[in-house]
């Protein structure tokens, strides 16, 4: 590959998917792009960049595919899943038990093992949780990690990753050496095709957001303006999780640090400063103090 191409290859993941490479990385796209250039029977990654600039929409995806697929697997980190669990949902159970309605966003959600371990999370509060609707939306910029998602079809390697063997057991039935995760979980989960470079108002507002492993591959300011969107989109009350690899310190101020758990943020919602009520005379607190007729 030239450097020319590398440039180019660069500057239009940069433009189509928020992907931020350094000089360094020729060598990774080379990894994943020459492999989809002997598939499309092409010469070589000179080739399929030409087919970019000459509009090729196909080839153009399919190389955003190829560089934006990211490792995933279930229950990642753990500590977000646990923070879920015992802090998150705890405070929005009591804080929406009137409406006894729950809206969780997972951007990024990749070939869908993050949003599979918030819905089984949930569903093993289902004794706290009886009674309300659960509506998880599950994005990612890649249609065919979507279709991988939406199947829940998942191999031995995949389900040993992070997976507990009693939720293996109790959620997951094994066809050959493939395993599926049950359509109870699957019908929990609203799969979406969604560029975070784009505007997602749309979306509307959301009391849980999961937004990990996906924003350190984008420079400062794209970071800052997604945050800025993901603002909008989060219930004041709300939680924001990142990746432990990710922060919003010196880079927004729309979200403060949960107190004490790390990767957990809440939206950082300014108060109205208390109007200053004049100096009553006795008669204006008497009159103040006297009911309503």
């Amino acid at each position: 590959m030239t450097p020319a191409d590398y440039d180019f290859l660069r500057k239009f993941l940069k433009e189509r998917s928020g992907l931020d490479l350094s000089a360094d990385k020729q060598y990774l796209v080379e990894s994943r792009l020459m492999p989809l250039a002997r598939k499309a029977n092409l010469s070589g990654i000179e080739e399929l960049v030409q087919k970019i600039k000459n509009g090729s929409s196909t080839v153009a995806s399919d190389v955003v595919e190829a560089m934006t697929t990211n490792e995933t697997f279930f229950f990642r980190d753990k500590v977000p899943f646990d923070h879920l669990r015992d802090v998150v949902l705890p405070e929005m159970i009591q804080a929406r038990a009137a409406r006894k309605s729950l809206r969780i966003w997972c951007a990024a959600a990749s070939t869908g093992q993050e949003p599979y371990s918030i819905a089984m999370t949930i569903k093993e509060m289902s004794a706290q949780l009886a009674g309300w609707r659960i509506e998880i939306i599950g994005t990612d910029i890649s249609q065919q990690v979507l279709e991988k998602s939406k199947s829940g079809i998942y191999t031995q390697f995949e389900v040993q990753r992070g997976l507990p063997i009693q939720l293996l057991v109790k959620y997951f039935k094994q066809t050959g050496e493939m395993w599926q995760i049950n359509p109870e979980i699957r019908s929990m989960i609203q799969y979406k095709p969604l560029n975070l470079l784009q505007d997602f108002s749309s979306m509307g507002k959301f009391d849980i957001v999961f937004c990990r492993n996906v924003l350190i591959y984008f420079d400062q300011e794209m970071k800052t303006q997604i945050f800025g969107r993901l603002a909008k989109c989060t219930e004041p009350d709300g939680f924001l999780a990142l990746g432990a690899a990710e922060t919003v310190v010196g880079l927004t101020d729309a979200f403060k640090p949960h107190a004490d758990k790390r990767g957990l943020y809440r939206p950082n919602v300014v108060r109205a400063a208390p109007s200053i009520v004049p100096s009553m005379t006795p008669v204006g607190l008497k009159a103040a103090a006297s009911p309503a007729r």
